[in-house]
C-alpha cells in the first residue's frame, strides 16, 4: 500500500509586500520541503521493493518457489519501506537559499545605497520600508506607522491617494520649512506585484533635493537682473541725451558742452561694468588653476598708492603706506594681485569720506589656528563704518551698502567680489573688520611663498568688531 502523495504549499509572500490580516503560517520545512518528501518516502519503497524480489529470486532459484517465501518478501517489502521512508515530521534541507529572503536583502541594499531619500508604504499608507536618508529627512518615520504621523504635507497625502486611485505615477513639490527651507522633488509611483497585489499595490515616494539647483537658479537669475539695471540706466541716459541734443539742444552750445561731459561718464560707467564681468569671468575660469609664478606685494602696494594719488587729492584724502621690511613675497598672478589692492584702496578712497586718511599696511603674519605663515595686505579708512548685518553680505555680487552713493561714486558692485575670487584662487581669505562710526579694515590673507595651503574658510568675508 503507497502512501498519499504530499501537496505541496505555497511559499510565502515577500517580505516587502505588507503582511495580510490573517497570521501568516510558520511551516518547520523550507519552501518545497513537502513535494521533497514525497519523493524519498517514493525512493524509500522501491528500494525495499527491489531488496525483497533479489531476496524472492534467489531463494527460488536454491529452493523452489513456495507460498512461505511469498509471504516473507511481502513483509520485507512493507517493513524496508516503513523503514526507509522519511517521517514527515523530519525536515528535508535543500542548498538553495529561501528566494524571498534573497530578494529582500537585494532590495535593502539596493534602498540603503540610494543617496536620495525613498519611502516604501502600502496601500494604507503604512511605512513598510525606508532608507537612511528618508529617516535622516523625516526623523518620525517609523515602520506600521501611518505616513502622515512624519510627512504632513498635503499635496503629496493627495498625490498617494490619486496613484492609489489611478495607478499612473506623478510629481509634486515638497518644501519643508524647519530648520531650514529645502525643496524636494517627490516622484509617487504605485508598486504591483507581491503577496498584496490583489488587495491593491504599494506606493514608491521618491524624494530629489532641489534645494542647491534652485539657489544656482536664483543666483542666476538675480545675476542677470543686476547686470541689465545697470547697463540700463546708463544706456537710457545716453538716449536720453542723444535725443535733446538732436532736438531742443541742436545749436545750444553750452548745453551739448555739459550733454556731452555727462554721456562720457555714462559710457565709462558702462566700460567699467563690462570690464569688471569680463575680469570676474576669467579668475573664476581659472579659480581651481593655483598659480606658480613668485611675487613681491611690497612694489605692488607701492603702485597703487602712487596712482591713487591725483584721485585721493581732488577728495582731499591722503594715502599712506607702510610695509614691514624686507620683501613679502607670495605665489600669485601680478596683474590679480594687483587688482585686489587697487579695489580695496580705491573703495577706502571713495567710501572713506572727504579729507581722511587711507592706510596700506604690508606685511607678515605668524602662523596660526593652524594656517602657515600668511601675507597680509590691510587697507584702512576713517568712514562711517559698516553696520554688522552688510558685513556677511559685502563680497556677493551687485551688493551695495548704498546703492545710491556707490552709483554716484562710479562703482560697478563687482569691486569686492573680484577681490573675494582672487584670493580664492591665491588660496588666501578676506576679513573685513568695522564698526560704525570708526571706519573699516579690509585684511587679504594670503599664504607666504612656500607655505601656500588650502584654508579652511577660504575667501569668506568674516566680520569682527577690533578689540
Amino acid at each position: 500500500m503507497m502512501p498519499q502523495r504530499a501537496t505541496r504549499r505555497p511559499d510565502p509572500a515577500p517580505l516587502l509586500d505588507p503582511p495580510d490580516d490573517d497570521p501568516a503560517p510558520a511551516p518547520p520545512l523550507l519552501p518545497g520541503a513537502s513535494g521533497a518528501l514525497s519523493s524519498a518516502r517514493r525512493a524509500g519503497w522501491r528500494g525495499a521493493a527491489c531488496a525483497a524480489l533479489v531476496l524472492l529470486a534467489g531463494s527460488v532459484w536454491q529452493h523452489g518457489l513456495d507460498l512461505g517465501t511469498g509471504l516473507a518478501a511481502l513483509l520485507a517489502v512493507v517493513v524496508g519501506g516503513l523503514v526507509a521512508a522519511p517521517r514527515r515530521s523530519e525536515p528535508v534541507l535543500r542548498s538553495e537559499a529561501k528566494p524571498g529572503r534573497t530578494r529582500h536583502g537585494l532590495a535593502e541594499a539596493l534602498l540603503a545605497n540610494i543617496p536620495d531619500p525613498v519611502i516604501l508604504i502600502d496601500r494604507r499608507a503604512l511605512v513598510i520600508e525606508t532608507n537612511a536618508a528618508a529617516r535622516a529627512l523625516l526623523p518620525s518615520l517609523r515602520p506600521r506607522h501611518p505616513l502622515s504621523f512624519a510627512l504632513r504635507d498635503p499635496d503629496v497625502l493627495a498625490g498617494i491617494e490619486t496613484v492609489l486611485r489611478t495607478g499612473e505615477p506623478l510629481k509634486t513639490l515638497y518644501s519643508p520649512r524647519v530648520p531650514t527651507e529645502r525643496t524636494f522633488e517627490v516622484q509617487i509611483g504605485a508598486m504591483q506585484g507581491g503577496g498584496a497585489a490583489r488587495a491593491g499595490p504599494n506606493v514608491v515616494l521618491f524624494l530629489r533635493d532641489l534645494t542647491s539647483a534652485q539657489r544656482l537658479e536664483t543666483m542666476r537669475v538675480d545675476f542677470v537682473a543686476n547686470a541689465s539695471h545697470e547697463l540700463r540706466t546708463p544706456l537710457a541716459s545716453l538716449l536720453g541725451f542723444i535725443e535733446t541734443l538732436q532736438g531742443p539742444a541742436r545749436d545750444d552750445a553750452r548745453a551739448r558742452e555739459r550733454f556731452l561731459g555727462i554721456m562720457r561718464v555714462q559710457a565709462l560707467r558702462m566700460t567699467r561694468l563690462i570690464d569688471d564681468l569680463l575680469s570676474l569671468s576669467r579668475i573664476e575660469l581659472r579659480a581651481h588653476v593655483p598659480p606658480t609664478q613668485v611675487v613681491d606685494v611690497v612694489p605692488l602696494a607701492r603702485q597703487i598708492a602712487d596712482s591713487l594719488g591725483v584721485l585721493a587729492r581732488e577728495r582731499g584724502v591722503t594715502i599712506a603706506l607702510e610695509a614691514e621690511p624686507g620683501p613679502q613675497r607670495i605665489l600669485g598672478d601680478r596683474d590679480e594681485i594687483l587688482r585686489v589692492i587697487e579695489n580695496l584702496a580705491e573703495n577706502a578712497v571713495k567710501y572713506g569720506g572727504d579729507g581722511g586718511r587711507v592706510e596700506i599696511h604690508v606685511g607678515s603674519r605668524p602662523a596660526e589656528d593652524g594656517r602657515p605663515p600668511q601675507v597680509e595686505i590691510a587697507v584702512r579708512d576713517e568712514g562711517p563704518g559698516i553696520a554688522p548685518e552688510h558685513l556677511p553680505r559685502l563680497t556677493e555680487r551687485f551688493y551695495r551698502v548704498d546703492a545710491a552713493s556707490s552709483r554716484q561714486q562710479g562703482g560697478t558692485g563687482l569691486g569686492l567680489a573680484i577681490v573675494k575670487h582672487i584670493l580664492n584662487r591665491h588660496r588666501g581669505r578676506l576679513v573685513i573688520e568695522s564698526t560704525p562710526g570708526e571706519g573699516a579694515v579690509f585684511r587679504a590673507l594670503i599664504p607666504a611663498h612656500g607655505e601656500a595651503k588650502e584654508p579652511a574658510d577660504q575667501g569668506q568675508a568674516t566680520s569682527r568688531r577690533p578689540v
